[in-house]
Order: structure tokens, then C-alpha cells, then sequence
């Protein structure tokens, strides 16, 4: 399976959001949002959902798979 990418430092810097700001309004960490945006850490559904719902977006525009094979 593909490796976990998300769009959620772009859309925070658009809705001019810090780690913290959005931490607080989903109920999670700053360490989380910094873990999440590294890739570092996969948020359950009930997270990226959350996250999404901060944007006005749907889920699979924030956060992706990437299906790439390597050899």
C-alpha cells in the first residue's frame, strides 16, 4: 500500500492557521498537527475528518494515498 501524503501545511498557511489554532479547534496536539504534516503520523478518520471540516473541504482533497510501486 502507498504511503500517506497530505495537503494540510498549504491549506493551514492559506486560512492563515498555526499549528496550535488548528490543534485547538479539532481537539488534538500541536505535536499531532506537526506529526501529520510531516507524515510522521496517519490521523484516524474522525481526525481528517475534523481537519477538513476546519478547511471547508472533503477529505481526499487534504489527505491522499500515493499508489506509486517501487521496485
Amino acid at each position: 500500500m502507498g504511503e500517506l501524503n497530505n495537503r494540510v501545511r498549504e491549506y493551514r498557511a492559506r486560512d492563515r492557521l498555526s499549528q496550535q489554532e488548528l490543534a485547538e479547534r479539532i481537539g488534538a496536539s500541536r505535536q499531532t498537527i506537526a506529526l501529520i504534516e510531516r507524515g510522521d503520523y496517519s490521523p484516524s478518520v474522525v481526525l481528517a475528518l475534523k481537519i477538513a471540516g476546519v478547511f471547508g473541504a472533503e477529505v481526499e482533497t487534504i489527505f491522499w494515498i500515493n499508489n506509486e510501486e517501487s521496485d
